[in-house]
C-alpha cells in the first residue's frame, strides 16, 4: 500500500509526527522562503504557475494544520482511518470479492476518502490562505486563492483517481480474443463485399 497519496503534511514540511510547533514554524518559513526565491528566479509558465501555487498551498496548509494541536490530531486520526479502511477493504476483497463485507468496506472507504481529500486538499488549504501568519509569510492573496481553487480541485481529483486505479475494485479482467476467429470473420465480410 502506498500511503504517499494520502497527503502527508509532515513530509511536506520535512518533519515527523513527534515534531514540536516551533519546528513546524521554522521549517515552514524556511521552505516558503526557498520556494518564493525559486519562483522569482525562474521563468513562470502556466504549468509552473500551477505547480508553484500547489506547493505554496500545501506548505500553508501543512503549517496551518500542524501548528494547532486540535487540527493536527484530527488530521492524523482522519489519515490513519483512511489508510486502515483501505487495508481492511483490500484484505476482505482478497478473501472474497463478492462478500457483503467487501462492498461495505469499499463504500465506507470511498466516503471517508472523499471527506479526507475534500477537507485536507481543498477546504483547509484554502482556509490556511486566509490565516494571518500564512498570508504574511507567503504573500498569499485573493488572486492566489482564486487560481489555487481550480488547481486544488484538479489535484484532489487526480489523487482520487490515482488511489482508485490501484485498488481491487478497479481491476479489469483482460478480454480473451480469439484472433483466428476474428480473421475468419473479416475474410467472410470481405468476400461478401466483393460479391
Amino acid at each position: 500500500m502506498n500511503e504517499d497519496v494520502y497527503i502527508d503534511y509532515f513530509s511536506v514540511l520535512g518533519l515527523d509526527e513527534e515534531c514540536k510547533t516551533g519546528d513546524v514554524r521554522k521549517n515552514y518559513k524556511k521552505m516558503m522562503k526557498d520556494l518564493i526565491l525559486e519562483i522569482h528566479s525562474s521563468e513562470v509558465t502556466p504549468d509552473r504557475l500551477d505547480q508553484y501555487l500547489l506547493s505554496m498551498a500545501k506548505l500553508n496548509a501543512g503549517f496551518y494544520i500542524l501548528r494547532d494541536d486540535e487540527r493536527r490530531n484530527a488530521y492524523i486520526e482522519h489519515r490513519k482511518k483512511v489508510i486502515q479502511l483501505e487495508k481492511q477493504w483490500c484484505e476482505t476483497w482478497e478473501k472474497d470479492p463478492t462478500s457483503p463485507d467487501a462492498d461495505r468496506f469499499r463504500r465506507e472507504y470511498d466516503r471517508i476518502l472523499r471527506d479526507f481529500l475534500t477537507k485536507y486538499m481543498e477546504e483547509l488549504v484554502l482556509e490556511s490562505g486566509r490565516d494571518k501568519e500564512c498570508v504574511e509569510t507567503s504573500n498569499w492573496d485573493s488572486h492566489h486563492e482564486r487560481h489555487a481553487s481550480r488547481v486544488l480541485r484538479h489535484y484532489r481529483q487526480k489523487l482520487y483517481s490515482q488511489i482508485h486505479e490501484r485498488l481491487p475494485y478497479y481491476d479489469v479482467t483482460q478480454p480473451i480474443i480469439n484472433w483466428s476467429e476474428r480473421e475468419q470473420t473479416v475474410k467472410q465480410i470481405l468476400r461478401r463485399g466483393k460479391e
